[in-house]
């Protein structure tokens, strides 16, 4: 047990000096890139928003509508005498 968290603790001081240390960046980031993000992820809740649409009314209505659809049946005169 002791071993293993001497070996975490390292691996955490690691990190920690690999994120620390300075590096020099030769890169270019265009400034529209982060806009770009922004809209993945507002495209990506919408999404999820419209898959969980029925949820979400439900939230704020307060009520539990169930979709009661009456499909029209022609009516026979034999099945209707039994049901009778």
């Amino acid at each position: 047990m002791r071993r293993l968290l001497s070996v975490s603790l390292a691996t955490v001081m690691f990190f920690c000096l690999l994120v620390a240390t300075d590096r020099r960046a030769w890169g270019y980031v265009d400034p529209g890139s982060g806009l770009i993000a922004l809209q993945t992820i507002a495209s990506v809740g919408a999404a999820y928003a419209y898959y969980i649409r029925r949820r979400i009314r439900t939230f704020f209505t307060g009520k539990d509508k169930q979709s009661n659809v009456a499909l029209p049946v022609e009516p026979s005169a034999a099945k209707s005498r039994e049901a009778a």
